[in-house]
């Protein structure tokens, strides 16, 4: 469904009343302005107007409406297509949740497509239209600040999952805390698609930075500056995963301790068991001439000997540390 649409003229807002080919058809003839779109993960039918109108490539319109792409720039005709994956952090499950949002730029049009609960746009467009001296750069004043919006929340979402893993670290060195590798693999999942989101938009920020990406000239000093935090994120990103990879070996170490200590434990106990048992089975046997079945301190001999045997083992195995 369409969210916003308004034409922009010297970094001034017109709001459009008829068709969005209305507004198309005052930008062309304008020259001087350009129109923006929002959309919210619309319908193939609900795309078909607007590629009509644009005369979009049936590839990029076909990426639009699945929204299952990674992060990337394209090139069609006299059109840029560029793909930023959107984040929506849940903070009682620590999942992170990933998004997909499309930009179309032409001369005198940008056509913005979202999908997922991440970044909603309104506010980018507000901001925007609270600065019309930047407006004024046109379609690519959008792209950048769609990119700084996405690249901020970036940088919150990393310091969630930090606290998340200081949690993590806390309860693996806890010993009275419960078995938590299942919640390492699940923040280690969340990571490396916070990664698959990020990384590959380096290389096109990097891109426009370096002016491979005419379009975006007048406008490519700001984007050095978003290019800077998306490495700061990157390095984060990293950062967490190893740290992660450190936490699940410093907990299968203790896992594997506490299960040695419980088998010194139950072997100790065993052994201990072991010398009356011994001495039951001896006496136990059904022989006749047996020389201490007759003895009237036989039993009582045989029950000290037990204690006294067993104190003696309780006692070497206390002090190697396995009781």
């Amino acid at each position: 469904m369409i969210v916003d649409k308004a034409i922009y003229t010297a970094g001034m807002r017109q709001d459009i009343d008829g068709d969005i080919s209305d507004a198309f058809d005052l930008a062309r003839a304008r020259g001087d302005c350009f129109a923006w779109i929002g959309l919210f993960e619309p319908t193939e039918e609900e795309f078909d107007h607007i590629r009509e109108e644009l005369k979009l490539h049936p590839l990029a319109a076909e990426d639009a409406v699945s929204a299952h792409q990674r992060p990337k720039l394209e090139r069609y005709d006299d059109t840029l297509f560029i793909v930023l994956k959107s984040l929506a952090y849940h903070d009682k499950t620590s999942d992170i949740e990933l998004g997909e949002i499309q930009l179309f730029l032409g001369k005198d049009f940008v056509v913005t497509v979202r999908h997922g609960p991440g970044n909603p746009l309104g506010k980018v467009r507000e901001r925007l239209e609270e600065d019309p001296e930047f407006l004024k750069h046109g379609p690519t004043a959008v792209l950048h600040a769609v990119c700084d919006e996405v690249v901020d929340y970036y940088g919150v979402v990393a310091h969630e999952v930090e606290q998340d893993i200081i949690e993590l670290e806390r309860a693996v060195f806890d010993p009275r805390a419960a078995d938590v590798t299942e919640n390492i693999y699940s923040l280690k999942r969340e990571v490396l698609e916070f990664r698959s989101a990020e990384d590959p938009l380096i290389p096109v920020l990097q891109d426009i930075v370096k002016g491979r990406v005419a379009e975006c000239g007048s406008t490519r000093e700001y984007f050095r500056d978003v290019l800077d935090h998306l490495l700061r994120v990157d390095g984060l990103v990293d950062a967490h995963n190893e740290l992660l990879n450190s936490a699940l070996t410093a907990h299968l170490a203790l896992l594997g301790k506490q299960q040695n200590e419980d088998m010194r434990k139950i072997s100790s106990w065993a052994a201990i068991i072991a010398v009356p048992t011994a001495l039951a089975g001896i006496y136990g046997m059904n022989f006749k001439h047996m020389p201490e079945l007759n003895w009237i301190i036989g039993y009582p001999l045989v029950i000290c000997v037990m204690v006294a045997a067993c104190t003696v083992v309780y006692r070497k195995l206390k002090r190697n540390g396995w009781l």
